[in-house]
């Protein structure tokens, strides 16, 4: 399919997918949207024959589309530079040492406990996976997303400083995440080679504090262009440029995209571009932004359901996946409760809190990307499949339960 062609297509989708939830289904957004696309995804795999037109524009579409790149390298940027720009920056400080703990020793913690747990699952099914290839799966679902968590949040009724922990968390955990995935990736193609933790910690060293200090240095220079205009359609061309700038000079540089526009948006948010007396263009720009973030992670959403297309299906890797799904939550659970051991004082967090942060670990696009960029194997599909199931119940079950879930701990208090 043509370039244009394309993204026509999916802004019809996404029109099309959007008009059908508001006029009739009435769920929140981004899970209505998924659902259908997951709808025309399985019209496109049981019912080729009935709806022939359906299937075969489904099927190009979804084949012409680069997902792992598409997000990785040009969408992320911009959803998670609209999440930094909303992020209250004075909330952030004041929970910054566990949420700074909770997403580095409790991706860690939640990875080695979910490959392990996966791994003896297996074994008692009768099936091959080894251990690396676990870990692997483990790094790249174990951090929370921070675009599926920014996209349900907003109607959700979670109080203040959880929803502050959450979104927090889900920003920063991708360094650590991805350095992770890249070192066991390494491994698992190149088994001769072994793991290094020193290796690991010249990647995490640089992807981690590269990705700071870009994202810093050029938000500083853009807040510093913006500070000295008053025309807001520069200013806006300034923010988007930025975001721009920051993906492809990151990818050049191999530091974190992530933790680069977050550190730039979190800047931006933070300092008033506007003198007195003329208006106040950082809420101008805020509101842009957001509905920029709507948009774009309608899109993303659609594009996720459609990626069930790829999925070969097979009734063993759904049972994997609905295993996957508990071991998951598990691990999720004490990966949360092992560091908060250490940081209950500050972050004042009973079980009941434990319980909402653990069911509110959200998992989106980025995992399913992570999991399409690994090479083909003969076990590239299973962690796919378990990958998509984790995401659907992520984002279905438990965004749909989220609120109830915290209206009953809330009110048992």
């Amino acid at each position: 399919m043509d370039l244009f062609v394309i993204i026509t297509s999916l802004f019809g989708l996404a029109s099309l997918f959007s008009f059908l939830n508001a006029r009739f289904m009435k769920l929140p957004g981004v899970i209505g949207v998924m659902i259908l696309a997951i709808l025309a995804s399985l019209i496109t795999i049981f019912a080729s024959r009935t709806f022939p037109i359906v299937t075969h524009f489904i099927s190009e579409l979804t084949s012409s589309i680069d997902f792992s790149k598409t997000l990785l390298d040009v969408m992320l940027g911009f959803l998670l530079f609209a999440s930094a720009l909303h992020f209250d920056i004075h909330k952030l400080k004041e929970n910054l040492r566990g949420i700074i703990i909770i997403s580095t020793v409790g991706v860690i913690i939640s990875t080695v406990l979910f490959a392990s747990g996966l791994f003896y699952a297996l074994i008692l099914l009768g099936i091959e996976l080894p251990f690396i290839y676990c870990l692997l799966f483990g790094a790249l679902i174990s951090p929370t997303d921070a675009i599926a968590v920014a996209a349900l949040l907003k109607r959700s009724k979670m109080p203040p400083r959880l929803e502050t922990i959450i979104s927090g968390e889900s920003l920063f955990n991708d360094g650590i995440g991805l350095v992770l995935f890249i070192s066991f990736l390494e491994v698992a193609s190149t088994p001769e080679k072994g793991f290094s933790i020193i290796e690991a910690t010249k990647l995490f060293s640089q992807e981690v504090f590269g990705g700071l200090a870009l994202g810093i240095s050029m938000g500083w220079i853009a807040y510093l262009m913006m500070r000295s205009v008053k025309d807001f359609q520069t200013i806006l061309l300034i923010s988007i440029t930025l975001v721009m700038s920051i993906s492809v000079i990151a990818g050049i540089l191999h530091v974190s995209i992530p933790l680069a526009v977050v550190a730039a948006g979190l800047l931006l948010s933070s300092k008033p571009f506007f003198k007195q007396g003329t208006p106040d263009y950082n809420k101008y720009l805020e509101k842009i932004w957001g509905l920029m973030d709507e948009l774009l992670n309608t899109i993303l959403f659609v594009m996720v359901g459609l990626q069930m297309v790829l999925m070969k299906f097979s009734m063993v890797f759904l049972w994997v996946g609905l295993g996957a799904i508990l071991i998951l939550l598990l691990a999720r659970a004490l990966s949360i409760v092992l560091p908060v051991i250490f940081v209950r004082r500050s972050l004042r967090l009973n079980y009941n809190s434990i319980t909402i942060l653990t069911w509110g670990g959200l998992r989106g696009g980025i995992s399913i990307a992570m999991a399409l960029s690994i090479p083909a194997s003969s076990y590239r599909d299973l962690i796919l499949t378990g990958c998509f199931c984790i995401v659907v119940f992520s984002i279905i079950v438990q965004g749909l339960t989220l609120n109830t879930l915290v209206n009953r701990l809330i009110s048992d208090n």
